[in-house]
């Protein structure tokens, strides 16, 4: 264990600080250091030479080149004269050429750019020693006030805390290699080359007048089987520029050091420890298909020095640093993450009609949306869109989907949201109005809540079910309504049994909190109790589940006179068919425990005995969790032989949620951060899927539509704050076509209200004073 660093707290601002890596991060944090006190005494340690550099472009976004302007304009004027802008995309797919413009990129030359930083210092009395390995991090934090770990990946302070900062260093499933052309391209160009060993990537751009980037990637076990991996560094530059000559025009490549390597995602607990802080790469990575990672090492640098001017210790300044920063970048690496992994698997997409994986690629980390690429080139967006199948002046979410008989006039899905407001099981009239509202809301589809089988399978007193004729009778009245007055809107009924998670209180009481009086006795696949103070449900025997199997048809069949247009079974969320596909949940030892396809085999024969009761015109539908979120769980591979088995038995969708199977997960949330499962199943199995999480405005139900991520969209709390989404959706898009319809009584209310005078004249004149 290493001495602890120096005491923060000190008053003032730092006035010796060590910055240890020469990257452009480290580099320009010691130049705004300096130029805000001249009598900081500021050196930067880098164990290579000045002009040793192992990449070859920076691409920097307007926004960063916006902050380095204000913040040092000597630095701005310098690389406005160094860099090459540019605004096209070009994809090529199947030897199909598409270019989307409208885009905006700056890059010049890394070497550059570290001679611009180097000047820069030294002009303003920066110590820059090279070839120097830095002294020990301890010591450095006892002989300085602030110690700046610009480091890299690699970090050898972030490594030597490892205990304080809790570094998390994941890797990829590709490889990839940077390497340079002796020409400029006129765009940022993608390429996908389809050969006998597997797809391979290209990602190139100009970043001079005579010179581009360019980086090689694909998965692992393409690179072995295409041999690379016993190849010297030379033979495989001249293989790549082998295989993606069209893209280079016939030239060769060069190599500065290039190696073939695997990308790293850092991500760290803290980023600071008493007087150390940590910056760029040290701190966070990004992968490079966002071109982020010098962006983000100066944006860090612009923020720490903003910080340490603002605040009076050293200790409020890294706090308040780390406090702006980490959501930024936790924002960045979430599209990066999305990013990579859509180029991990680039091979699902490679079916795709080229137009619509040019849509898809552009739109891959989230950034980018549709709403966004039509601003940046509406001629490129609408020809997907027409491609698609959308006709002039219809957006992707309000074209038609077809499941059996059933054609929804939208792919918008109302989620199922448990109202925990039924008595004895029945149905109210909050349901009524609930339901009721958003199906007058525009919908495609509205979804009921988790509907129970009996009432040992409700999850609270309040849950609703469908095992008594008066039950259904409530039921009939909602979808009457639904019928009659919001013609075109389907309903469709969620089945399910709580299993292991039932007899708790009402959501609002304490969720997943067992009831202190009137519970009931639980069952589950195995006798394991979902949280420590859960009750501990039986495991089922044989007879049981048969019963239980004969309830779920007995539902369905109320459910079919109810008049539903579609049902949905829940296999999801740890409930009771949930618990027997998941390893963490189903331990049995007889025929329905084990290999994953004795795992599948009681929610399947529900599945049969549901289906056929149901109506042969009327859709099913699955939901399942296509991750547990915990280790030893299901996995991504298990999700898609789930989806696939369902697919086999008649289910004509698979509705794809994830988690809260085990109440030990750990979700990576984020924006519609469940669609990737969805997004899988769809491409693996050719399954109509419906994605859910985290999906909050029409345009990611566009994006992901036209992108062929999803078929379907399920919204929950959208739906709760605005009943009106879908009809809102289409008067904020222009539209009023047969995809959605308002109400005759509310029609009034299609335009938007007018609000408050916004446009008054501003100020003409500011004085600084």
């Amino acid at each position: 264990m290493l001495p602890a660093p120096a005491v923060t707290g000190r008053p003032g601002a730092p006035l010796r600080v060590a910055v240890v890596g020469g990257g452009p991060g480290g580099l320009y944090a010691a130049a705004l250091l300096k130029r805000l006190d001249p009598g900081r005494e500021i050196t930067v340690w880098e164990r290579n030479a000045p002009d040793d550099t192992f990449g070859f472009g920076v691409v920097l976004s307007d926004e960063t080149l916006g902050g380095i302007e204000h913040a040092d304009p000597v630095v701005y004027a310098a690389l406005q004269d160094e860099f090459v802008r540019w605004d096209d995309i070009d994809i090529v797919h199947r030897g199909v050429h598409h270019t989307s413009g409208g885009h905006g990129f700056a890059a010049l030359g890394r070497r550059r750019l570290l001679e611009i930083l180097h000047e820069r210092c030294r002009s303003l009395g920066v110590e820059l020693r090279f070839r120097a390995e830095a002294p020990a991090p301890a010591e450095l934090s006892g002989a300085y006030d602030l110690v700046v770990a610009a480091d890299g990946v690699r970090s050898l302070i972030r490594e030597a805390y490892a205990d304080v900062f809790g570094p998390s260093v994941e890797e990829h499933r590709c490889r990839y290699i940077w390497l340079a052309a002796d020409f400029a391209l006129d765009a940022f160009r993608f390429e996908v080359a389809g050969t006998e060993h597997g797809v391979m990537q290209l990602h190139a751009y100009p970043y001079a007048a005579d010179a581009s980037t360019v980086i090689v990637e694909m998965r692992e076990e393409v690179w072995r089987a295409a041999g690379f991996a016993d190849l010297d560094a030379q033979e495989s530059v001249e293989r790549c520029a082998k295989i993606f000559a069209d893209a280079l025009g016939g030239r060769p490549l060069r190599s500065n050091k290039s190696a073939w390597t695997t990308f790293r995602t850092v991500v760290n607990d803290r980023w600071s420890h008493g007087n150390l802080v940590l910056l760029g790469d040290a701190a966070h990575t990004a992968h490079f298909s966002i071109g982020s990672g010098t962006k983000l090492a100066v944006e860090d640098a612009l923020a720490l020095a903003a910080s340490l001017q603002e605040r009076s210790t050293i200790d409020e300044a890294l706090a308040a640093y780390e406090e702006e920063r980490r959501p930024v970048v936790a924002s960045t690496q979430r599209a990066a993450r999305a990013s990579l992994e859509w180029f991990e698997n680039v091979g699902r997409y490679v079916d795709q009609p080229p137009r619509q994986f040019a849509f898809n690629l552009l739109t891959r980390s989230r950034r980018v949306t549709h709403d966004n690429l039509r601003l940046r080139d509406a001629h490129f967006t609408t020809a997907v869109e027409r491609e698609f199948g959308c006709p002039p002046g219809t957006p992707p979410m309000f074209t038609p989907l077809r499941l059996r008989g059933l054609t929804l006039r939208n792919r918008v899905v109302v989620s199922p949201m448990d109202m925990y407001s039924a008595v004895d099981g029945v149905p109210g009239d909050l349901h009524l109005v609930h339901l009721g509202a958003r199906a007058l809301g525009g919908a495609g589809l509205v979804m009921t809540e988790m509907v129970c089988v009996s009432a040992e399978g409700r999850i609270t007193p309040g849950c609703a079910g469908l095992y008594t004729h008066r039950q259904a009778d409530s039921w009939r009245r909602i979808t009457g309504f639904v019928r009659a007055q919001a013609p075109g809107t389907a309903i469709g009924v969620q089945l399910g049994h709580a299993g292991r998670k039932g007899s708790t209180k009402l959501m609002w009481e304490g969720i997943d909190e067992p009831l202190e009086e009137g519970n009931w006795p639980l069952v589950a696949a195995s006798p394991i109790p979902y949280g420590p103070d859960s009750q501990s449900p039986r495991e089922l025997s044989r007879a049981q589940l048969t019963d239980i199997r004969e309830q779920f048809a007995a539902a369905a069949w109320r459910a079919a006179r109810c008049g539903f247009d579609l049902l949905e079974l829940h296999c999801a969320h740890g409930y009771l068919l949930s618990g027997f596909l998941s390893p963490l949940t189903n331990l049995r030892t007889d025929a329905y425990g084990g290999s994953l396809e004795r795992r599948l085999r009681f929610p399947l024969e529900v599945f049969d005995a549901v289906r056929a009761v149901w109506p042969e015109e009327r859709p099913m539908t699955v939901r399942i969790s296509a991750t547990d979120w915990a280790e030893g769980g299901t996995t991504g591979d298990d999700a898609v032989a789930i989806a696939r088995a369902f697919a086999a038995h008649g289910a004509d969708a698979v509705d794809v949620s994830t988690g809260q199977v085990v109440a030990d997960e750990r979700p990576e949330y984020g924006r519609s951060y469940q669609t990737p499962y969805a997004d899988r199943i769809r491409h693996e199995t050719g399954l109509p899927v419906i994605a859910v999480g985290a999906i909050s405005s029409w345009d990611d139900v566009n994006s992901l539509i036209l992108a062929g991520r999803t078929d379907l969209c399920a919204l929950a709390r959208p739906h709760l704050y605005d009943p009106h989404w879908t009809l809102h959706a289409a008067a904020e898009q222009g539209y009023e076509g047969p995809g959605v319809a308002w109400p005759k009584p509310y029609h009034a209310g299609s335009r938007r209200p007018q609000t408050g005078r916004t446009d008054a004249p501003k100020p003409r004149l500011s004085l600084e004073t």
